[in-house]
């Protein structure tokens, strides 16, 4: 841990099936107890801190089972998970338990370094297109810092919180500001995806499930 600069450690048994953690607050009870004689109600209070005090080997030490995440969970579930459990640093593993790689705080954190103009693309791809259709394009896409800003006119706006959900699932969105006003001259094409919403991005896959009739959203006016 030292040598690596990390927090924590996966355990492995086998062929790198992960069995356990060892993390800084694993070690701290072997300095805690290194000096003292605890009395028999800490004793009591904590035998497993003692016995990690005393342990020799990594699966004295370790925290077992191990929290761990499948390699095809989402960014949110992830730090989801993380955050529920107030760890820095997450085993990845295959559905056979298989180490796969460790993801990081600071990992997750990278989606937000994306560029604004790529998070802008992507919007106006996965969201507004499928949303928003026009021959003349009638929304446009802004984004600054990672906050996007949907500016002009659409037809129903009643789409709105959908797409605030949608363009809110786009990696590294900060938030989403709306500027849109109700034009019924927007020319709208009523295509639906091509796929069906099938092997697309969360953004997308839910857009087509939107305009196939699996949702209906309206907002009260007024």
């Amino acid at each position: 841990m030292q040598d690596w600069k990390v927090s924590a450690v996966p355990v492995l048994e086998g062929e790198g099936r992960v069995v356990g953690v060892v993390s800084e607050s694993d070690l701290l009870p072997k300095e805690e107890f290194r000096d003292s004689d605890p009395d028999r109600a800490t004793q009591l209070r904590r035998l497993d801190d003692l016995a990690k005090a005393g342990g020799l080997t990594a699966e004295d030490l370790m925290t077992s089972p191990a929290l761990t995440v499948r390699a095809n969970a989402t960014l949110a579930q992830t730090a989801r998970t993380m955050a529920h459990a107030k760890v820095k640093r997450l085993p990845v593993v295959d559905d056979a338990g298989m180490l796969q790689g460790i993801v990081s705080r600071a990992d997750l954190l990278t989606v937000f370094l994306r560029d604004d103009e790529e998070i802008a693309e992507e919007v106006r791809r996965e969201v507004v297109a499928h949303l928003f259709p026009a021959l003349v394009p009638a929304v446009q896409v802004e984004v600054r810092g990672g906050v996007v800003k949907l500016i002009g006119h659409a037809r129903d706006t009643s789409l709105v919180p959908v797409a605030a959900r949608l363009v809110r699932g786009v990696e590294g969105v900060v938030d989403v500001e709306f500027k849109l006003t109700h034009s019924e001259s927007a020319a709208e094409s009523t295509a639906a995806p091509v796929d069906g919403g099938e092997n697309l991005s969360p953004a997308r896959a839910a857009t087509s499930r939107i305009l196939t009739g699996m949702y209906s959203l309206r907002v009260p006016t007024g």
